[in-house]
């Protein structure tokens, strides 16, 4: 994969070290997360929604309603900054001053534009669903036409990125090294809970290997 060139819109300017412009690393921010933030600018207002997203190539995918605000102020063709964090741990560092998260963090630019053609938006669909877990669209029903009517998919090719990521230790003033204070890292990582059984599931349908192998990788 290649890199994206940095500009004066993709630039770490605050600790540049940090810094990363490959697509490797910025994809697998992404891909690793169930949720995103879209930044736009409505009617000359500020506006960050929360959504779930899909990767698809070099583009983000995003769906919902066809009422959708967001949605339809992306189809316009507007300029958005799309958002990704994970949290990895808490810093613990000698002085209140240094403490911390490790972390890893994307920001992405582009324009988007509305997904019309049916076979292009099934195909979405589809890549939503595999998003959401893996070998699901194959086991769950279709949508029907007036399901997939009844939903607007917007795909916005990314212009340009970057990544940001904090890891290791705490790094605390030279002096503070010999204070009798602990210091470290608390790691923090996303796991699934027991499965919750639907009441109205019918007697003998059993879960899935794929969902049992989905919920033990995230162990």
């Amino acid at each position: 994969m290649s890199d994206f060139p940095k500009t004066d819109l993709n630039k770490v300017k605050r600790l540049p070290k940090r810094g990363h412009y490959d697509k490797e690393t910025i994809y697998s921010i992404v891909d690793d997360s169930l949720i995103c933030h879209v930044g736009m600018a409505i009617d000359g207002r500020p506006i960050v929604i929360p959504t779930i997203h899909a990767r698809q190539g070099d583009n983000i995918l995003l769906h919902g309603a066809t009422t959708s605000r967001m949605l339809n102020h992306v189809a316009t063709g507007a300029e958005l900054c799309i958002t990704v964090t994970h949290l990895d741990g808490l810093v613990l560092a000698r002085s209140v001053f240094h403490h911390s998260m490790n972390y890893r963090s994307a920001v992405l630019f582009g324009k988007g534009r509305l997904i019309e053609d049916p076979d292009e938006k099934m195909e979405a669909l589809e890549v939503f669903t595999e998003k959401l877990i893996p070998g699901r669209w194959a086991d769950a029903r279709q949508p029907t036409p007036n399901e997939s009517k009844a939903t607007k998919i917007v795909t916005i090719p990314i212009d340009t990125a970057s990544a940001k990521i904090r890891v290791g230790p705490p790094g605390d003033d030279d002096e503070d090294y010999a204070l009798d204070i602990w210091a470290g890292v608390l790691p923090m990582r996303t796991v699934f809970g027991e499965l919750e059984v639907d009441p109205l599931l019918k007697d003998g349908v059993d879960v899935p290997d794929y969902i049992h192998n989905y919920a033990n990788s995230k162990q």
